[in-house]
């Protein structure tokens, strides 16, 4: 399986997170699913 490795800045890092986090809450507020998005930002707090 391909695995790219990619690396970011500390600033890309949080700019990533934050923008996750404000998906995860618009998700919560439409009652939709939001593993795969907690999942990702898991990996990013790496």
């Amino acid at each position: 399986m391909f695995n790219p490795k990619i690396r970011f800045t500390y600033d890309e890092k949080r700019l990533i997170i934050y923008a996750l986090i404000d998906l995860k809450n618009r998700l919560l507020e439409e009652g939709r699913y939001t593993d795969p998005v907690d999942e990702l930002i898991l990996k990013f707090m790496d």
